[in-house]
């Protein structure tokens, strides 16, 4: 599947591979599970490039659109699960 990443024009080259990481992170997620650390670090990152939780929103809205996942979900199930990994049904 081709997905068409929400990034913006404004980001640096370096901000660009933080949010493409993060969000492969979450296709991950649902094809084969991910380490929760890995997973959590990289929302971390991605919050550097993009801090206002608006944005964030809109962001994780067009990625989810674009992919069928839900951003949002990986991310509450990484920071509540007690489990290494995170694997998302589809």
């Amino acid at each position: 599947m081709e997905v068409h990443y929400p990034i913006s024009i404004d980001w640096s080259k370096e901000e660009v591979i933080k949010v493409v990481q993060f969000f492969e992170l979450i296709e991950q997620a649902y094809d084969r599970g991910v380490h929760k650390g890995e997973l959590i670090s990289s929302y971390h990152a991605f919050k550097d490039v993009v801090p206002s939780k608006s944005e964030e929103k809109q962001i994780f809205k067009q990625f989810d659109h674009e992919t069928g996942y839900s951003t949002y979900h990986v991310v509450k199930e990484a920071k509540q699960t007690e489990r290494e990994k995170v694997k998302m049904a589809k």
